[in-house]
């Protein structure tokens, strides 16, 4: 049986962060220049870049966090009224904020905690609780025999082609054999999008005319794939507003039609999200789960925005699994997503919050 991403198909270049990860002061120390290799042979860990890249949400969620703690002598309800704003702002979501203040009362209350300061190991722990909650392994729907198709959502803009490309990229990378569909035949822009991630991978592409029926083009996709005896199908869907009825019959529809050619089958919806719409991101997410029952969800440009908290909002309120993160251009910027790893760098210190 095929291994899920983390497990088979894609390794990052180094292990993620963990609890026995270094630290970001450890890893700041480890990236200073020796005299042995020299500064110009210095590179950026990879939770050194993604660290980085979550730089903005850091200062618009933790490092604001600090400074509403510094100084504070006791917890009170002053101090969690002020909590409750910050975390509402930072994109966290009225329920999953109230759930992180419930959850940090309790603490608070059980544990007789007095200093401020603990009160964020409190909201850290919960966070990541909420990520690990949604993290369901992928391998559990993963044919027995047969290619893996997923079958990729979302509106225009949010970068769902691109985000094709760069997971073709990371399957051809482990060994496996991938089939771009280009089930988005209503703009040819994305048709040729999608042949030239095809050619600068190096995988096949099965296209149709531009205004062919998606459904059929999507048909015989999976059929080319199932003869050809490829490892993974990849479709790209059209991505016209979220709110129409129209698109998502559509989408209900090439569901049922890769289903006729391979029961089961999509093995993974997967819905890829702009990250710096913020909660316009969770109303995409709801309408398209209804539809055709995501999941998995890629966040793309978490490099680009503040609004990073919708991460653990998403997994709160839908418990639907982060597949992948978004934190560059670069193929390597799209990350298979670790909880862990996720919260480490959302949590590190990188510079000392200001008074």
């Amino acid at each position: 049986m095929l291994g899920w991403f983390k497990k088979k198909f894609f390794q990052q270049d180094e292990p993620a962060a963990s609890a026995a990860s270094p630290t970001a002061e450890q890893d700041a120390a480890a990236s200073r220049p020796t005299p042995e290799t020299g500064a110009e042979q210095q590179k950026p860990s990879m939770f050194k870049r993604l660290q980085e890249r979550l730089g903005k949400s850091r200062d618009a969620f933790v490092h604001r966090l600090d400074r509403l703690l510094l100084g504070r002598k006791k917890i009170d309800q002053e101090l969690f009224d002020e909590l409750e704003e910050l975390l509402i702002t930072a994109d966290l979501g009225v329920n999953t904020s109230l759930h992180l203040l419930e959850t940090a009362k309790e603490r608070v209350k059980r544990d007789q905690l007095s200093d401020p300061q603990a009160l964020k190991q409190v909201l850290r722990e919960q966070i990541l609780a909420f990520l690990l909650a949604s993290d369901r392994p992928a391998e559990l729907a993963l044919p027995e025999d047969g290619p893996f198709v997923i079958m990729v959502v979302g509106v225009n803009g949010v970068g769902k082609t691109t985000s094709i490309g760069k997971i073709a990229a990371k399957f051809v990378k482990a060994g496996q054999s991938v089939l771009l569909v280009a089930g988005d035949t209503f703009r040819a822009a994305a048709i040729d999008q999608l042949k030239i991630w095809g050619t600068r991978t190096g995988v096949e592409v099965h296209a149709g005319p531009p205004k062919a029926d998606p459904s059929s083009v999507v048909f015989d996709g999976v059929a080319k794939g199932i003869a050809k005896k490829h490892d993974v199908i990849i479709i790209d869907t059209a991505g016209r507003l979220h709110t129409s009825v129209n698109l998502m019959e559509e989408l209900k529809k090439i569901k049922r039609v890769i289903g006729k050619n391979l029961p089961a089958a999509p093995h993974e919806v997967m819905l890829v999200l702009d990250a710096t719409t913020g909660q316009n991101a969770l109303s995409q997410a709801k309408l398209f789960h209804e539809a055709v029952g995501v999941t998995g969800l890629t966040l793309t440009k978490l490099d680009g925005t503040a609004k990073g908290g919708i991460v653990a909002n998403i997994c709160h309120e839908l418990k639907i699994p982060v597949r992948f993160i978004g934190i560059g251009e670069q193929a390597d910027d799209l990350r298979d997503f670790d909880p862990q790893e996720f919260v480490d760098a959302l949590f590190s210190r990188d510079e000392a919050p200001a008074a």
